[in-house]
């Protein structure tokens, strides 16, 4: 039973070492796909073992997609690793032990994410854990194509979720930590505007079949409720319920940092900053010139469809501020 593991980086020679050294005793073949590093990763990479491979970056889903469509591709699964992510010595060797015992109705694994942040782990919250899936046969999963929050889903079988250890690690400072979720705040923006105005295509493979029940639950919690409070009551709430009712006081002053940075900052940022994007295109009524100002705003390339250029839902009462 082999498998092939994708890393996608851009410059992270601070963790890539890290990354493969905890994937080599399982994996047979690392591909790595790079966008334009210049701090040495690559080099790193190869001195590991790699393989590496050069293209230009998009968005994470369209970068993953083009590495499943285009690389060779010599394992029975594949393993889906973000570079400041580890596998941890327990699950390693559960993944060598247990996936050849696998039946051939299993296509999918989920594996249980942990966050270390400022060196400790938050295990509250709501934060722990974080049931991905991550690992499946190859020919029988995808990336969803979205802008945000974009998972793997699966077909052909079901998925089954191993216990080991899983962490998502960064040993970036916090003005990394703030500069990284501003983009992803844009990007979310983005995909929150598209479900408003169907600009263009919205990826819906994720469900408790394809994927994980808590990554599918927490989707459909999101884009049927949360998206349509007011954002500077729905932070305000999310933050609370994190904080007081998921115990994440538990998680000392580092996870009061943490929870009010990612739980409340974020949130309330990602509102903002639709609010901004609704504001500079409600005199729009086409679909091609509203992609082609966002576009102009928030420096990503979208493309509306091909439909007709007609769009009724973009109108005052419907990109009214939500204060």
């Amino acid at each position: 039973m082999t498998i092939t593991a994708i890393i996608l980086t851009y410059n992270e020679a601070l963790h890539i070492e890290r990354a493969i050294r905890s994937i080599q005793p399982f994996t047979d073949q690392i591909c790595v796909v790079d966008s334009g590093s210049t701090d040495g990763t690559t080099e790193i990479a190869r001195r590991l073992g790699a393989e590496v491979h050069t293209h230009a970056f998009v968005n994470q889903a369209k970068q993953f997609q083009w590495a499943l469509d285009t690389l060779v591709i010599r394992g029975d699964w594949v393993l889906r690793l973000d570079a400041d992510e580890i596998i941890e010595p327990d699950l390693a060797r559960e993944i060598a032990d247990q996936l050849p015992l696998l039946s051939g109705e299993v296509v999918g694994v989920n594996l249980k994410r942990k966050h270390i942040f400022m060196d400790r782990w938050v295990r509250f919250g709501g934060r722990y854990p974080l049931v991905m899936l991550r690992l499946w046969r190859h020919g029988h999963g995808r990336i969803e194509d979205r802008w945000m929050d974009e998972h793997m889903v699966v077909w052909g079988g079901h998925t089954v979720t191993f216990d080991g250890g899983f962490a998502d690690h960064n040993l970036n400072d916090l003005s990394y930590f703030v500069d990284k979720h501003n983009k992803y705040a844009t990007r979310e923006a983005i995909e929150v505007l598209n479900q408003r105005l169907g600009l263009f295509g919205r990826d819906e493979g994720l469900n408790a079949h394809s994927a994980s029940f808590q990554a599918s639950s927490k989707r459909w919690v999101k884009e049927r409720i949360y998206n349509r409070i007011p954002f500077t009551v729905s932070a305000t709430l999310y933050f609370l319920w994190r904080y007081i009712f998921q115990l994440g006081f538990l998680d000392g002053r580092s996870g009061l940092v943490y929870h009010f940075l990612q739980g409340f900052w974020y949130r309330f940022l990602v509102g903002a900053k639709l609010m901004e994007l609704e504001r500079a295109v409600a005199h729009l009524d086409d679909k091609a010139a509203i992609c082609a100002e966002l576009s102009r705003l928030t420096g990503h390339k979208l493309v509306a469809q091909s439909a007709p250029v007609a769009n009724p839902a973009v109108n005052q009462d419907r990109l009214a501020p939500r204060l």
